[in-house]
């Protein structure tokens, strides 16, 4: 069997490792006779993935305990409706900062609940920057305050966590969750769909302080309530079962590579040397301002795109190579280079890049 370097933004790589556990219990999980897949979640066998799956999360994240760990369902765009019900607490608005269109995106959402203030947006300039903090118009009395801290289309992220006062603020973290250390603390409320960098899709998890839940719009469903979530340890209705399974196994293997630390600074490797290398010639082109650029996803441009592009996707196929094509809203290339994708992986593209600009340049 030989395995590609897949590039893919979502469902996304995962550890080689984790993916050979996964198949050796996939028949039969720890003298269980049955896969994770068939278990009960009720059983005692789920029950305890699930409580080491939280555990591990928490020392991996440094989670402080008077948050709450909620594992949902939905993706991030479900939270983008769930958020409010359960944040607005008896306020109007939230102010929103745009760096992308998954900003956007729950921007839209919150105006079935209350009124999104745009307080700060980089649209103007097709999204390839963070908009200047001392230019935001927040709202002193606003319910939260919203940021996307990783925006996959665009690959534009938050490399340091912003001040916003005593609003809690609430962040999409669904594409560079567990890329780096983090200051939970910091943050009302993270959440991030699992299957970008730390699981297969189906399961959302969602970090939120202890005293913002409790208070939902009224009309909000059972299942959305994080009080309600939280009081039955994730399991109102069944839960993602293999795919919390999965993600457990994850966490195990960041701290088996040394945590956040050591993995934010083999991130940081594998993003410095694809921009270098794309800073270094004419042909490639990444958009984003310097500073504010992805160490998750990787936006770029051929020169003479209309013939260069088709044949670039085909090549890199060939080479094994896949999931280079960037979203449809912005076209273009993009290289998702999440924790599970090796520095090989960004080796051979960045190889395969000088190739093809030297046949095709």
């Amino acid at each position: 069997m030989s395995r590609i370097f897949n590039f893919s933004a979502g469902p996304a790589t995962l550890p080689e490792s984790v993916l050979k556990q996964v198949q050796s219990e996939l028949l039969d999980w720890r003298g269980a006779g049955m896969g994770v897949m068939e278990m009960s979640h009720r059983d005692k066998e789920f029950m305890s993935i699930a409580s080491q799956c939280e555990a591990d999360l928490r020392e991996v994240l440094a989670v402080p305990a008077n948050y709450k760990v909620l594992f949902m369902q939905g993706g991030a765009t479900a939270q983008f409706g769930i958020v409010p019900q359960n944040l607005l607490r008896g306020k109007t608005s939230a102010d929103f900062v745009l760096t992308g269109d998954w900003g956007k995106k729950a921007a839209k959402e919150i105006t079935k609940f209350g009124k999104a203030n745009i307080a700060a947006s980089a649209e103007a300039e097709k999204f390839n920057h963070i908009p200047d903090r001392a230019g935001w118009k927040l709202d002193p009395n606003a319910a939260y305050v919203h940021i996307t801290t990783n925006e996959t289309i665009h690959g534009v992220q938050f490399r340091e966590v912003p001040e916003v006062g005593a609003v809690p603020l609430v962040a999409d973290a669904s594409s560079d969750i567990a890329c780096r250390p983090l200051d939970v603390s910091k943050f009302g409320l993270i959440y991030a769909g699992a299957q970008k960098n730390i699981g297969p899709a189906g399961l959302t998890l969602v970090i939120v302080r202890d005293d913002l839940i409790g208070q939902t719009l009224p009309g909000t469903f059972g299942i959305h309530d994080y009080k309600a979530v939280a009081d039955n340890e994730s399991m109102l209705n069944t839960p993602s079962t293999f795919s919390w399974y999965v993600c457990g196994l994850v966490f195990q293997w960041l701290k088996a590579e040394g945590g956040l630390s050591a993995v934010g600074a083999r991130n940081e490797r594998k993003a410095k040397a694809l921009y270098d290398y794309i800073d270094s010639q004419d042909f490639y082109k990444n958009p984003v301002k310097k500073e504010d650029r992805s160490i998750m996803n990787v936006p770029f441009t051929l020169a003479n795109a209309e013939t260069n592009d088709a044949e670039f996707l085909k090549g890199a196929k060939a080479a094994g190579l896949n999931g280079l094509k960037g979203h449809r809203a912005v076209g273009g290339m993009r290289a998702s280079i999440y924790n599970a994708m090796p520095e090989a992986g960004v080796a051979a593209l960045i190889d395969y890049m000088k190739e093809f600009v030297r046949t095709r340049g």
